[in-house]
């Protein structure tokens, strides 16, 4: 299929793989991009030396596009900005910061930029600054997220009445079902996370990926909203941070018990006790670790099959 989604990355598909952090390597970036979607390398985990690498091998294993995600609230983003501008990167999807910053220069090298945002005001502000399509994300998505728990198709319908550029869908989308209901909404297209953690070829622990595959309704919760809203899997560490809350506690606090490195610890370490588990609630739905080309294919025929009457593309 054909939209304004493929025409602009030049993929097959207008199903983009969202570049998590501790989740999103080569493997499944390039997974994703030789199966039809756009893959997409998570730097927001990654020292300057270790995405060059992951870059370097990502372009061994596909010759398809493929990007780059740079979560603008990490340490060392201008040396990641000039990798991949030295490296031609042709997607960069920015998140977490304003896209003033780097839009303008990552466009002069011939860079396609996307920026996720949770909110109509901040999607017109990444229109203003240039960007050439937004990522639209509801509260329902795994990682960090919007303050303002705006659900994902609410979000979507009210973006789009404002919007001129393309418009992708993020946040509680993992099967053509889901795919199908966002872009009758109003998306050109979907960025789906949580499913493609679930897959051989994602960077995160195999034990996490089970945490994912056994997660039922009610499992995550949005929270840490004074700091960064992060929602995660329920367990020990989710379990002290209630009990801190109980006490009304200062940003301070807060950041003392999330400590260093939680994430890493809980998503690529397998520490399912102390570790930090970013998920999103769609994970309810994920019952199976599969290889990352089945899932993109299954997404897509259900897609296709439901879309028999060919509205919207």
């Amino acid at each position: 299929m054909g939209n304004r989604i493929t025409t602009l990355f030049k993929v097959q598909y207008p199903l983009i793989q969202a570049g998590m952090i501790w989740n999103s390597g080569w493997k499944l970036a390039s997974a994703v991009s030789n199966a039809g979607g756009l893959g997409i390398i998570g730097a927001g985990s990654m020292y300057p030396d270790v995405l060059q690498e992951h870059i370097t091998k990502c372009k061994r294993a596909t010759s398809k596009s493929f990007g780059v995600n740079i979560p603008m609230l990490y340490p060392n983003i201008d040396e990641i900005i000039e990798i991949v501008i030295k490296e031609k990167i042709p997607i960069v999807c920015t998140s977490a910061g304003n896209p003033k910053i780097y839009t303008s220069r990552l466009k002069q090298h011939g860079i396609t930029v996307v920026h996720v945002v949770s909110s109509v005001k901040f999607a017109l502000k990444a229109q203003d600054a240039g960007v050439d399509a937004v990522v639209a994300e509801g509260f329902e998505a795994g990682g960090h997220n919007g303050r303002d728990e705006t659900t994902t198709f609410t979000l979507i319908p009210m973006v789009k009445q404002q919007l001129q550029i393309p418009l992708i869908a993020a946040g509680g989308i993992a099967d053509g079902k889901g795919m199908l209901a966002a872009m009758i909404l109003g998306a050109d297209g979907v960025q789906i996370g949580s499913r493609f953690v679930a897959s051989y070829e994602s960077s995160a622990h195999q034990d996490f990926k089970q945490e994912v595959v056994k997660a039922k309704e009610g499992d995550t919760l949005l929270t840490l909203k004074e700091l960064a809203p992060v929602r995660l899997l329920k367990n020990k560490f989710f379990d002290q941070l209630m009990e801190l809350y109980k006490t009304n506690p200062s940003k301070e606090q807060l950041t003392q018990l999330l400590g260093r490195a939680r994430a890493k610890r809980g998503m690529f370490e397998g520490d399912l006790e102390e570790g930090e588990l970013e998920i999103g609630q769609v994970a309810g739905l994920i019952h199976q670790i599969k290889p990352a080309a089945q899932i993109v294919k299954e997404i897509m025929e259900e897609f296709d099959r439901l879309n028999k009457t060919k509205l919207i593309i």
